[in-house]
Parts: C-alpha cells; sequence; structure tokens
C-alpha cells in the first residue's frame, strides 16, 4: 500500500500535537471542532482528541459494519443499567384506567387485549387511553424520571 504525502505526514502531525501546550491545545481545538472545549479538560486530553481527529481526517474512521460491531460487542453501561422495556412471554399486564381494569397477555411477539392481538404495547395504551402514551410507560415497566 503507497502512502499519499498527506498520510506520510502524519506521524509528524501527530509529534507537533504531542508537544501542545495548553494554550495552543485550546487554539487547535476551537479550530477544529469550531467552539472552545470544555473549561476542565486536560492537555494530556486535549491532545489525544485531537490527535485521533487527525487520523480521523487523514486516514478515515471505521466503516459502519465496524461501528455496527463494536456496539454490538460493547454494549454501554448504561443500558445494561435500564431496566427491561418488554415484560417475558407469558405474563400478564394489569392496568387500571378511568376505573376499568385491563389484563394485558404477553405472548412471544405479540400483546393480546380482549381477545384482540397488538404488536406493540404504545398501540395498546392508545387503544386504552385514546391518546398517546409510551406502552412500556403507561403500562409500569419503565420507572419514572427522578424529581
Amino acid at each position: 500500500m503507497r502512502l499519499t504525502a498527506v498520510q506520510s505526514n502524519l506521524p509528524d502531525q501527530l509529534r507537533e500535537i504531542a508537544a501542545l501546550d495548553r494554550k495552543a491545545c485550546v487554539e487547535r481545538w476551537t479550530t477544529v471542532f469550531e467552539s472552545p472545549p470544555p473549561k476542565y479538560l486536560s492537555v494530556c486530553f486535549m491532545q489525544r482528541v485531537l490527535a485521533r481527529e487527525r487520523q480521523i481526517r487523514t486516514l478515515g474512521g471505521y466503516t459502519a459494519q465496524v461501528r455496527r460491531a463494536l456496539r454490538a460487542a460493547n454494549p454501554t453501561e448504561h443500558s445494561r443499567d435500564r431496566p427491561s422495556r418488554t415484560a417475558p412471554p407469558g405474563s400478564w399486564l394489569v392496568r387500571e384506567w378511568n376505573g376499568r381494569t385491563y389484563r394485558l397477555e404477553v405472548t412471544s411477539s405479540d400483546y393480546v387485549l380482549d381477545g384482540k392481538t397488538y404488536r406493540s404495547l404504545s398501540t395498546v395504551a392508545r387503544r386504552i387511553t385514546g391518546a398517546h402514551w409510551s406502552g412500556p410507560r403507561f403500562f409500569g415497566l419503565t420507572p419514572k424520571r427522578a424529581t
């Protein structure tokens, strides 16, 4: 593989970034990202981000396929801590609304209410209330937001 002139100059550019002081890092960051860096970023961190940005602009970033594989291989901490938004098949969801109790059966792919099959909880919530609701929220599968 033959390197272009810009690619062969990359090591020099990375060494230049590694030698930047705080003021120069802030100036370069502002130029590259078109906004100043967050107030308390360390010089080392700014240098690493600027170096990575230079590499991406010179060599290109990850392909969409690689990004998908990385996301699948390493789910974020946030998504692991989040409670499940679905109930397991065979369970029943019960919700009282305007004096009536609704019993919803959860199957492997659908939800059954009053003998009629629905594909999503939000559709069932809309059927019950007449308004758009988040189905998982309506049936208590997601926690209320902190106040």
